[in-house]
């Protein structure tokens, strides 16, 4: 059965954007830059870091939100082959006509998860965002968050999770450590 999980790389304060609103951080990449090798080189086939990359790749559908879709461009319509799915509150915009695999849904996330759910048939969901992802807790779809917490303090900006209807209990399913990040997989318990 597939499961829907948040992927966000955080500060260890909890900013997934400098103050700024500069995703990654200062440098502009800093939250993201845990898969990078001493040489360099981006994700390699072994080790952690190919990993977490193999994992990642192996869903089978994207929730993300409109913030988060239209600063990336839509990925270029191409989020390594998989549907996306933007729950928003307005249509798309002009640049999404062009991206085929880009598919609005402006009747809640509860539909667009349930879409891509379908589309993703036994692989995961890769949700992105942090509003997507608050909303989705809310909404009671969403399995499983994977943190990679980066070892910085940003300081200030933008929060992964400021607001939260009620607290959430989650149950560790995995942690794995490395100097460039520690990866943190929880599910979601339901009462």
């Amino acid at each position: 059965m597939s499961a829907a999980v948040l992927y966000m790389s955080v500060s260890l304060d909890g900013y997934i954007a400098d103050a700024g609103d500069r995703l990654g951080g200062t440098d502009g990449n800093r939250l993201h830059h845990w898969g990078l090798m001493p040489d360099g080189e981006t994700f390699r086939s072994g080790g952690v870091a190919g990993e977490m990359l193999a994992e990642y790749n192996a869903t089978g559908a994207v929730v993300a939100g409109r913030r988060t879709v239209e600063i990336v461009d839509h990925w270029g319509g191409d989020h390594h082959g998989m549907p996306i799915f933007v729950p928003s509150h307005r249509p798309a915009g002009e640049s999404a006509a062009k991206h085929p695999l880009v598919t609005y849904v402006t009747d809640g996330i509860a539909s667009a998860m349930r879409q891509a759910k379908e589309a993703a048939g036994d692989r995961d969901v890769l949700v992105h965002g942090a509003y997507t992802g608050q909303r989705a807790i809310e909404a009671g779809v969403l399995d499983e968050v994977q943190i990679h917490q980066i070892p910085v303090l940003l300081g200030g900006g933008r929060r992964l999770f400021d607001t939260l209807p009620s607290p959430v209990e989650l149950e560790i399913v995995r942690v794995i450590d490395t100097p460039e990040a520690t990866h943190l997989r929880y599910r979601i318990r339901r009462a």
